[in-house]
């Protein structure tokens, strides 16, 4: 049986082809003979009991700057004309992702959609660490200021970040005796109705930011990400280098602890967050590191998540 496949994303014309998980995933299911469509959430509707999209028939190649063609955008029905749908755009984790999660939820027991968006929706990334807090760094999610100036006084350094933020974006490391706290605390309360995170600042965090990649509960490999100098930040998307790395006993006890949750809530590719040996996040909105962990280890991990997805679907 050949598959149809729809990827709900950002624009495809816009993915950087040798770093982007989408298209590698994407990539891998053209090589296996599937048939793909491309939408972007503004595309995906109910209409009268049916989940519907304007979406494009694509073929991609691995050539920089021609790796993508379109056909024209039709209307397509995602419970009689796919087989899967790749829930991939990046957050923000707002109410629009929350709807379109909602939406195709309403394909359950019809048409599979990866990863599972009943739970993706339940699961923001830094609060599903929560339910392990033995694994994770000494945490506080609040508004109430009081509460954070006692969290800062008791642990010192803190990293400060916004509860649905991505990317690395407003990660801040606070200072025992910085003096821009205040006006940073202002910053996050004036600007949105939603908790701050804080977090015991971890000096691990110097030697790098692992990403470990599970496919349907189990860690098939990692990568480290090493921030510039002078920088906390390790996300890629704010300069941090990708370099090789392996799992250590640590990592695989995390892994161990979290992934018969991920499984059994129909997490297929997710990407864990690790520092020193504490888990930071688990990302099953639209993870990333699967092209970089290919490049320096060999493990595909969109071949594997593909064969996850198979399974589930022939056996």
């Amino acid at each position: 049986m050949t598959l149809r496949v729809a990827f709900q994303m950002d624009p495809m014309e816009g993915v950087e082809i040798n770093a982007d998980t989408t298209f590698a995933l994407a990539e891998v299911a053209m090589a296996r003979g599937m048939t793909l469509y491309e939408y972007g959430p503004e595309h995906l509707a109910y209409n009268e009991g049916r989940v519907q999209a304007h979406a494009r028939p694509v073929t991609i190649r691995r050539e920089i700057g021609n790796h993508v063609s379109f056909e024209d955008r039709r209307l397509i029905d995602l419970e009689d004309d796919v087989d899967v749908i790749w829930m991939r755009q990046d957050p923000p984790f707002d109410m629009a992702y929350i709807t379109a999660a909602h939406i195709l939820e309403r394909l359950k027991g019809k048409t599979l959609v990866v990863n599972d968006p009943e739970w993706v929706r339940s699961c923001p990334e830094k609060i599903l660490p929560l339910d392990y807090p033995e694994l994770m760094p000494e945490t506080l999610i609040t508004r109430h200021k009081p509460a954070i100036d006692a969290f800062r006084a008791k642990h010192g350094n803190i990293i400060l970040k916004p509860l649905f933020g991505n990317g690395g974006a407003g990660v801040f490391l606070v200072k025992e005796n910085d003096s821009n706290y205040s006006s940073l605390m202002e910053m996050f309360l004036e600007s949105s109705r939603e908790p701050v995170i804080a977090q015991a600042f971890l000096k691990d965090v110097s030697k790098g930011d692992k990403r470990i990649i599970i496919i349907d509960g189990v860690a098939v490999g990692a990568i480290n990400r090493v921030p510039q100098k002078g920088e906390t930040r390790s996300n890629m998307h704010v300069g941090g280098t990708a370099v090789p790395t392996e799992l250590t006993e640590s990592d695989l006890r995390i892994c161990d602890a979290i992934g018969p949750m991920l499984k059994a809530r129909g997490q297929i590719l997710v990407g864990i967050d690790v520092i020193g040996d504490k888990m930071t996040e688990i990302n099953i909105t639209s993870p990333t590191g699967v092209q970089e962990l290919k490049r320096f280890s060999g493990i595909d991990a969109a071949a594997l998540s593909w064969d996850a997805i198979e399974a589930k679907l022939f056996s």
